[in-house]
């Protein structure tokens, strides 16, 4: 049983598969209904049944699943006009379903109504009635939908209103004003509907658009004016400039308005859901992202992480953890003194003065804010009592037809080990020879895997001459402990065997170093 405050109804499935570039697998969609499930969202639309084989498909298999606190939902249209209900194919579909719920929409809007559909808007409102009448009479949960509802009622409030009247008539348990558009202001939103509040005794839902950037805040303003019903999809994910961000609009529902919308304790798993999302899509989840972003919550500026660290509501506006995240503090050029205090306290590292090298590698090409793990080895290798647990005396790359050899010379347990490895490309040679020359002292090296590489051409007009700035990320296998370093050079070869050496000295240090100050802080840095 879902007993929320607000009703969410999530349409990622449907409407977020619409925008450009996401292509969803039937194991896709019941995948993420699973984890949507789990957080309890109240209705999961999962597709167009009467569109599509898949969708179709999509339902014969969720009826073999258990779900616990969500009702899956298929979506459809009203019926064509001239047919009987039940001589409509989609709505035939529907029924066929099996689906608990569906939903339905209708035009509001007369211009839609007469050169869209080409019908009499008197043909539309019985199409609404006698459309979800026919789903209710079958057993169906109705939910209604009025497309281009707030367009509508400029044109013409009377009959909008009188498009929700029809649907109501005919048994649905939710009337939803959708801005299909996108570009309805806040203000219009929230008195549109406060004035169908004080018309209809049905609750009133809000499906919002992000044309004009402004459905996160559309959809707040409907709840203001008294929606108990809304849609949205994780990540914002939808056609054109996409719908209302769940991600965003849930926490800001819960934690700035007091209502209740998903399941008591389930705000924190939140943010990994819509990673889970964003992964099965195929996208890049936004690491500035309101309240899940890994930079949601970072301070660069150095006024700005002095007065976080003396009073973290100076520039913070809720507290990290009730979202399941944590405060960072960037080292970069920008940085100041307190800056780097605060990055050794919160990794568990002494403070070193390291801000006159960050300051002068920043300007050579290395970025340090997207590679903490470069940051935390300059601390360490600033300590008098620490030693490497290697050091890198030469090296040698070749070239040949689709081959690379490398040769390193590596001074490790005070010997001087000379080893020869190959590689499909000068990076994966020099990787292999370093851990090669390194198994013998350090078997735990086996743990630590190469996850990623990013290289980028610090300014292009300098050609082949350019710095290139390379990023590598590392991570423990059979972990989620992740961690980045960097390197920049005018060679790549050389940027890149900086940043690797970086790497794996760094994964050493945290599978074998010492905890003196702080096991969490290294945890952070090592998954940070």
């Amino acid at each position: 049983m879902n007993n929320a405050d607000l009703t969410i109804y999530d349409t990622t499935l449907r409407d977020g598969a619409q925008r450009e570039g996401i292509s969803l697998a039937v194991s896709d969609k019941l995948r993420i209904a699973e984890q949507l499930d789990a957080l309890g969202i109240a209705f999961v639309e999962c597709g167009w049944p009467g569109s599509n084989p898949k969708d179709a498909e999509l339902f014969q298999r969720a009826r073999n699943m258990d779900w616990h606190r969500t009702t899956l939902v298929a979506f459809g249209a009203t019926r064509r006009a001239g047919l009987a209900p039940e001589d409509d194919p989609n709505l035939a579909a529907l029924i066929d379903s099996r689906a608990r719920a569906c939903t339905i929409f209708g035009k509001t809007s007369l211009t839609h109504v007469q050169q869209v559909l080409r019908t009499t808007p008197d043909e539309n409102l019985v199409m609404i009635e006698d459309s979800v009448r026919y789903l209710a009479a079958n057993g169906r949960r109705v939910i209604y939908d009025a497309e281009h509802f707030f367009d509508g009622a400029r044109e013409d409030l009377a009959y909008a209103i009188a498009t929700l009247e029809a649907a109501v008539r005919g048994g649905a348990e939710a009337v939803v004003l959708c801005d299909t558009n996108g570009g309805t202001l806040p203000w219009e939103v929230e008195e549109r509907v406060r004035l169908v509040r004080a018309e209809l005794a049905t609750p009133i839902g809000i499906h919002a658009h992000d044309d004009g950037g402004l459905a996160v805040a559309n959809s707040l303003a409907a709840v203001r004016g008294g929606a108990t019903h809304v849609q949205g999809t994780i990540n914002g994910y939808g056609e054109r400039c996409g719908n209302a961000n769940l991600t965003t609009l849930i926490p800001d529902l819960e934690i700035k308005l007091g209502r209740r919308c998903i399941r008591p304790g389930t705000l924190v798993d939140l943010g990994r859901v819509a990673r889970f999302v964003a992964e099965i899509a195929n996208l890049a989840f936004d690491e500035h992202a309101p309240y899940f972003g890994r930079s949601a919550f970072a301070h660069k500026g150095g006024v700005h992480v002095a007065a976080v660290r003396r009073a973290p509501h100076s520039y913070e506006h809720i507290e990290p953890e009730r979202v399941g995240n944590r405060t960072r503090f960037i080292v970069s050029e920008l940085s100041g003194r307190a800056n780097v205090e605060a990055f050794a306290e919160e990794h568990g590292l002494a403070t070193a003065d390291v801000l006159a090298t960050v300051k002068a590698r920043e300007h050579e090409g290395y970025a340090f804010e997207s590679a903490e793990a470069a940051v935390a080895l300059m601390m360490r290798r600033s300590e008098p009592a620490y030693a490497p647990p290697f050091e890198l005396v030469d090296y040698k790359v070749m070239l040949g037809n689709g081959y690379a050899d490398a040769a390193v010379k590596v001074r490790v347990a005070g010997n001087l080990v000379h080893t020869a490895a190959e590689g499909n490309g000068p990076v994966s040679a020099l990787d292999a020879a370093l851990r090669k020359a390194l198994a013998a002292v350090y078997p735990e090296i086996e743990a630590i895997h190469l996850e990623d590489y990013k290289v980028r051409i610090i300014d292009g007009r300098d050609g082949t001459n350019a710095v290139t700035r390379v990023l590598v990320d590392h991570g423990f296998r059979k972990t989620s402990a992740r961690w980045t370093t960097v390197g920049a050079s005018p060679s790549i070869v050389e940027a890149s065997l900086v940043a690797l050496v970086d790497g794996i000295e760094h994964g050493l240090w945290l599978a074998r170093g010492p905890r003196k100050e702080s096991d969490e802080g290294h945890d952070r840095l090592a998954t940070g």
